[in-house]
């Protein structure tokens, strides 16, 4: 079952050289403020590095608090007239949005690639689902239903109102850069508010180029971007006393340092952070499927994925024969640098830290006994690239299983009975996705409403879909992406009592 390190180095497919994007491709390097780039107040800049081989790609301003002041100015001032109109313009606006991000799906996905190192597979993905979340939410606002109006105290008729909640502060991860700006940014405006948005410093090119594209299509202050670092940028939005709310996908850290930031002005906290997925395999679970399905959600983005199915808890009486399947998929990814060809499968992780902090937890895995059925290091050479590992020999509670790993590693627990496995699943202090592996029907509408999970597949994983809301439980956060509950999360509803009797 072992595979050495070196038969996955020989696959590492690497380019010819040529640049994914061109400088040209690149929007201005300032931030996006009231309609137009403005340079940065602090005049220093942020390195952006190319994760294939490590080297300088671009570089973006060092965003300021001031900076971050003069966005929200101009998301205050364009809040009343955005927010006064009606569903049908907002949604014309977001359909015309839809249509310039599909005309140049091919330079974002290119652009993606390049500042993320994700295989073009991953980034066109990216792309269409964006294109598709903005064409839904306009789709969305048009048809918002709610408590119908009526009496209900004698003489009195009641009507509920759906109104924006203002200026929306969002921050956005380094995984899905353009994607999980879209989730945000969509519903956002879709509900009649404006925004200020700061992108992860390490992967801010796709945000200042959708920016840019769209710079015609929205009112000055409607869409407002700071680049910089968390601390100064997103504190800087969390405490601002103008922002109505804060929406954050990112890490268990991050959030809570959001929501620390954000409690003095009691503005609301909207987070998606991270996830350890478990995948329950069953004993009468068809094992071939359920490793060719991990193949993708198991390692889909290189494994930077939160809903990742990472750790999996099988029957002890099929584990062997399910690591063989899984195994057997891992063998045949195809790993390299995106300019390699469509065939490239997985890419590098994004950042050298990142990279440091992913094979951290292989060594210390290794060290505590755990085995690499396949993977498990470093590929040497050039860039951020880990060789898709399978971990077995996992006993219950290793760090390894318990904490969110974020890279292409896949864990395997055993367990005996039901019982232990909705225990062992449930353990972890995270709450976002869960898949069950079973041929049994009624095991399968049962256990759903056992694990504690926002989100739980059966006989799948990792299949979303616009019109169903993606959000977790416990650590993974609070509030919805996606569906119609994200238009109730940006909006406010109030209530309006007229005394009628004559």
């Amino acid at each position: 079952m072992a595979q050495s390190v070196s038969s996955i180095q020989a696959r590492i497919r690497r380019g010819d050289g040529s640049p994914l994007v061109t400088a040209g491709d690149l929007a201005p390097s300032e931030h996006f403020v009231d309609g137009g780039f403005r340079p940065g107040k602090s005049g220093r800049t942020m390195d952006v590095v190319n994760p294939c081989d490590g080297t300088l790609f671009a570089q973006v301003p060092e965003g300021t608090a001031e900076d971050v002041d003069l966005a929200v100015a101009a998301a205050v001032a364009a809040k009343a007239t955005w927010g006064r109109t009606v569903p049908k313009e907002r949604s014309e606006v977001l359909h015309r949005i839809a249509d310039r991000v599909e005309e140049h799906a091919e330079a974002l996905a290119r652009l993606e690639s390049a500042n993320t190192g994700k295989p073009l597979m991953v980034s066109r993905d990216d792309v269409a689902q964006s294109v598709d979340t903005f064409r839904f939410m306009a789709g969305a606002c048009r048809a918002l239903t709610t408590a119908a109006s009526g009496d209900y105290a004698p003489d009195h008729l009641s009507v509920i109102r759906r109104e924006p909640l203002g200026v929306v502060g969002i921050v956005t991860p380094w995984n899905y850069p353009l994607l999980m700006a879209v989730w945000k940014i969509a519903p956002i405006l879709a509900a009649g508010n404006t925004c200020v948005l700061k992108p992860s410093e390490q992967t801010p090119l796709t945000t200042l180029k959708f920016a840019e594209l769209v710079a015609d299509l929205l009112p000055a202050g409607v869409f407002n971007v700071v680049t910089g670092d968390g601390p100064t940028v997103g504190g800087r939005l969390a405490e601002h006393p103008d922002i109505d709310m804060i929406a954050l996908t990112g890490s268990v850290g991050s959030g809570r340092a959001v929501a620390r930031a954000a409690s003095d002005t009691l503005k609301r906290v909207h987070l998606e952070l991270g996830g350890k997925a478990p995948v329950i395999v069953f004993e009468d679970a068809d094992l071939a499927a359920a490793a060719e399905s991990l193949r993708v959600a198991g390692y889909w983005n290189s494994g930077q994925e939160c809903g990742a199915g990472c750790r999996v808890l099988v029957h002890e009486s099929v584990a062997e024969e399910f690591v063989g399947h899984l195994v057997g998929q891992v063998e045949t990814f195809v790993v390299g640098e995106p300019t390699a060809g469509d065939e490239v499968e997985i890419g590098p992780l994004v950042s050298r830290a990142h990279f440091e902090r992913v094979t951290g937890y292989l060594e210390r895995a290794r060290a505590a006994g755990v085995r690499a059925a396949v993977g498990g290091t470093r590929i040497e050479g050039p860039g951020f690239f880990v060789a898709p590992t399978v971990l077995v020999d996992v006993p219950e509670g290793a760090e390894c299983a318990r904490e969110e790993i974020f890279g292409p590693v896949v864990t395997v627990e055993t367990f005996g009975d039901e019982a232990a496995a909705v225990s062992r699943a449930n353990s972890t202090p995270y709450g976002l996705s869960a898949s069950v592996w079973t041929e049994n029907s009624r095991r399968g509408l049962d256990l759903p409403d056992r694990l504690d999970f926002g989100t739980v597949w059966v006989n799948a994983h990792l299949v979303l879909a616009n019109e169903m809301p993606w959000a977790g439980f416990k650590g993974s956060g609070y509030g919805r992406d996606l569906s119609v509950y994200a238009l109730d999360d940006y909006s406010r509803t109030k209530h309006v009592m007229h005394h009628h009797a004559r």
